[in-house]
């Protein structure tokens, strides 16, 4: 029930009611939404609750001010208000901010006087009003800059729509392409007989790679590569000891050389599964600064070809990594399993398959420690009949699959950098031997030192010498061991672009043995390398 005449007991409820309504208008000025300002006419009932207390007092002059219609613009207008008033403030707010406030007929304001409930409906009733304009006010500006309210909104939407259709059309959000062409020119000089010197000629082949790097999560990798070449029909550095290491495709085809997934299992261990992966790709570091690769038993095999015998096919393996501050030195520990691809994908046991004696598989394992100046590693591969053992005089077991014939190969591999290159090469060095079970050969070994030079006289060139025996013969059946010989290489790679590198390089290679007819060999070929 609502009682029109029924007092408020607080004699300055008017300057009370007036610091609760500005109050609200300052609450409604820091909001733009109509809704919000909507609210207020209810808020506001609530806080006249809050901010006085009812009580019974007959007041005369309710008509008086109610009728008033005379506006004041200035606080200073009302005679009985003063500045030392403790409601000046908000009553200035109100008259000159927000122009709804009147006083009496006589020029006051009676701000001691107590009022009753019409009086403060009156008043409210006035500042409401104001409400309402500010909301038309609000609504007008948003009338005026209505077209550019409207072409913003297009962009927008614009914007969005073709942020929708990149992702519908693209092929991955997380796929990188890089991509790798090597023109191969050069030519050997033979110390033979004529008849058999086949590969003196000058020759000029390539190989191609495209690399695709996928991440779903940003810690795991899916690697595809495509690779293409020529290299093995008929050129002299296919194979033997003259084979460089981007040597391996023919028949111009372009083929899938690797795939495979790789991902984290816990803390620093990550696994690596594929049906086109290679061990010496499986590792936890890689135990040489010899970067500038030409020949593959120096820049692939690092000399040890009896375990980083670069085996590619059906692999599975794990590899621990040790969490350490940046740029210190480390642990880690890999071990992973080859079936030859060819074999792998086998299901004839006879034949091939994973995990099975007629498969020439590979099991390779790797503990080093290190940094990325510094480092140290031992390698261990076990090998069953027909396994191979890399580029060497020495090619295979003379065995029968599935026969309990395998061999025990062992690689010790180091490398040192300076702090600042230049003057000082980077020194990289590995020895490698390998016991035969079942084969007239019983110990197999190999070694090499590698110096490189990464910024040749403070430029981007490099410049690499390596020397070492490939793999030879220490023990046999029935026969004299066979004495080291030395292979050598030198290599100049000179940067005449961003991703354009010319590598020319010199090699001698010793004659062999084992019953191969080639004879000592001396060679020279140029690499341009182009990378995108």
């Amino acid at each position: 029930m609502i009682y029109p005449y029924r007092h408020i007991d607080t004699v300055s409820i008017k300057y009370e009611l007036l610091v609760c309504i500005t109050s609200i208008f300052s609450w409604c000025e820091n909001s733009m939404k109509l809704f919000q300002k909507l609210l207020v006419a209810p808020a506001t009932l609530g806080l006249i609750t809050t901010c006085a207390n009812a009580a019974e007092l007959n007041i005369n002059g309710i008509s008086n001010y109610a009728a008033s219609a005379d506006q004041v613009t200035s606080v200073t207008q009302f005679s009985d208000v003063y500045p030392t008033d403790w409601a000046y403030q908000s009553l200035a707010n109100l008259i000159e901010r927000y122009g709804c406030v009147a006083g009496y007929p006589n020029g006051t304001f009676s701000g001691n006087r107590a009022m009753t409930r019409y009086e403060a409906a009156a008043l409210l009733n006035a500042c409401l009003d104001r409400v309402t304009e500010m909301t038309d006010q609000i609504r007008r500006l948003i009338y005026e800059f209505e077209s550019e309210l409207a072409v913003i909104r297009g962009r927008v939407d614009g914007l969005e729509t073709r942020v929708g259709e990149l992702d519908a059309t693209q092929f991955s959000t997380t796929t990188k392409l890089s991509g790798k062409a090597t023109f191969v020119t050069g030519a050997i000089n033979s110390e033979a007989d004529s008849d058999k010197a086949l590969y003196d000629a000058l020759s000029f082949s390539y190989d191609y790679r495209l690399g695709l790097k996928t991440s779903f999560t940003g810690k795991d990798l899916l690697f595809t590569r495509l690779r293409g070449g020529n290299m093995k029909d008929g050129s002299a550095f296919s194979g033997g000891l003259r084979k460089l290491d981007v040597s391996g495709m023919s028949g111009n085809m372009m083929m899938v050389d690797r795939l495979y997934y790789r991902f984290p299992v816990a803390t620093g261990l990550t696994a690596i599964a594929g049906p086109l992966a290679r061990n010496t790709e499986s590792l936890g570091m890689k135990p040489s600064a010899y970067t500038v690769k030409t020949l593959n038993m120096f820049g692939g095999h690092w000399g040890t070809p009896g375990v980083y015998n670069k085996e590619t096919g059906g692999l599975v393996g794990l590899i621990w990594k040790q969490k350490v501050a940046k740029g210190k030195p480390k642990f880690s520990a890999a071990v992973n399993y080859v079936a030859d691809a060819g074999e792998a994908e086998n299901s004839n046991p006879a034949e091939g398959g994973m995990f099975t004696s007629n498969s020439s598989s590979n099991t390779t394992a790797q503990i080093g420690y290190g940094t990325k100046k510094w480092g140290a590693a031992f390698g261990y591969r076990y090998g069953q009949c027909k396994a191979g053992f890399g580029t060497g005089f020495f090619k295979e077991q003379s065995c029968i699959k599935g026969t309990d014939v395998y061999s025990n190969n062992f690689a010790f591999n180091g490398f040192w950098k300076p702090s600042d290159a230049g003057l000082i090469p980077s020194i990289s060095a590995g020895y490698g031997f390998s016991t035969l079970e079942g084969s007239d050969v019983e110990t197999l070994a190999s070694w090499m030192v590698g110096f490189q030079w990464d910024k040749l006289a403070k430029s981007s060139h490099k410049l690499a010498v390596g020397f070492g025996a490939p793999q030879y013969i220490v023990s046999q059946k029935g026969d004299d061991p066979d004495a080291a010989k030395l292979a050598v290489e030198a290599s100049l790679q000179l940067k005449v672009a961003d991703k354009i590198s010319v590598i020319p390089a010199v090699f001698y290679l010793p004659e062999q043995s084992q019953g191969v007819e080639d004879a000592s060999q001396f060679g020279g070929v140029v690499q341009t390398v182009i990378k995108f």
